[in-house]
């Protein structure tokens, strides 16, 4: 069984909230970078929702085939009307839709997707009648999806329709009071038979202070590949792949210490500050001009009593 690991604020607040969200049918929009957990969480809610005995339907909308989307999701009809291919979401009835990078939906059948959600009605191809199913939707994004409806790329109310509860999951540096937690679980489950590798205190900084852009789904990779080709050995940093070597990332340092040292905790409050200022009060842009998620600085705030 798929299990979300991790002992950050950010983490055990999701997982305090997920039997919350699970026992509603509401529609969820989980937000996140690629490999910060996404579908693991839809697991989740179906996992500890009524409809559990049921089948969790994935389905990857950047990965659908343009020519047939509309059939693939709802269904086509022959010329009596009668049912000859039972779309995903028809046949997903009693269960829940996992809509992973939804925004990548064609607009035209996001109309269609906005009628579901709001009767539980399909209209399948070669017929004028509708099918009613039940289904709960869960959908999830790595975009902006704000912007996309701004653009017109996204039906607004569609969006509205969706985000009846948003999630949002934190990157792994975000999380990085879970790095160490994560990196000896998966250790252990890749060793297998063999001895589990090791990493030293200054392997372990390395690592710690690494951005990791691929998230979780990285960290999953960089634990496999270790396994692999040093079992039982205690990694020393210049082990690592050359982007965690601490050469690499001093060279990507944004800002540089002065000799005389600084208050981090007053950086920080004078970041938070200033990057609400500028957002004149709205959370969600001064989160995104500090490089974290929302949750994150509602977090951090709370923390300054701001």
């Amino acid at each position: 069984m798929n299990k979300i690991l991790g002992q950050s604020p950010q983490i055990t607040h999701l997982l305090r909230t997920i039997p919350m969200i699970a026992t509603s049918d509401v529609s969820v929009l989980i937000y996140g970078e690629t490999g910060t957990g996404k579908e693991l969480f839809a697991h989740a809610l179906h996992s500890e929702s009524g409809r559990k005995a049921e089948s969790l339907t994935i389905i990857n909308c950047a990965a659908l085939q343009l020519e047939n989307i509309e059939a693939d999701l709802f269904g086509r009809c022959n010329a009596e009307g009668e049912i000859e291919h039972r779309g995903r979401i028809l046949a997903a009835d009693g269960g829940t839709i996992f809509l992973d990078e939804v925004n990548a939906l064609p607009l035209t059948i996001q109309a269609k997707v906005l009628r579901f959600l709001e009767a539980g009605e399909c209209q399948l191809q070669g017929s004028h009648k509708l099918h009613t199913t039940d289904v709960r939707i869960l959908a999830a994004t790595s975009a902006d999806l704000q912007k996309e409806v701004t653009e017109g790329r996204f039906r607004a109310d569609l969006f509205y329709r969706l985000q009846v509860v948003p999630i949002v999951l934190p990157t792994l540096k975000e999380r990085s009071d879970d790095i160490n937690l994560l990196l000896h679980h998966f250790g252990r489950e890749f060793a297998e038979n063999n001895a589990v590798v090791r990493y030293s205190k200054a392997t372990e900084h390395c690592l710690l202070t690494y951005a990791w852009p691929g998230n979780i789904r990285e960290l999953i990779s960089f634990c496999q590949r270790m396994a692999l080709l040093n079992p039982g050995k205690l990694l020393q940093p210049e082990d690592l792949p050359t982007e965690m070597m601490p050469e690499h990332a001093a060279s990507q340092h944004a800002f540089i210490l002065p000799p005389t040292g600084i208050n981090l905790a007053q950086v920080e409050l004078d970041l938070i500050e200033q990057a609400l200022e500028m957002a004149a009060g709205n959370r969600s842009k001064a989160a995104r001009l500090l490089g974290i998620s929302r949750d994150t600085l509602l977090y951090r705030m709370q923390k300054y009593s701001l």
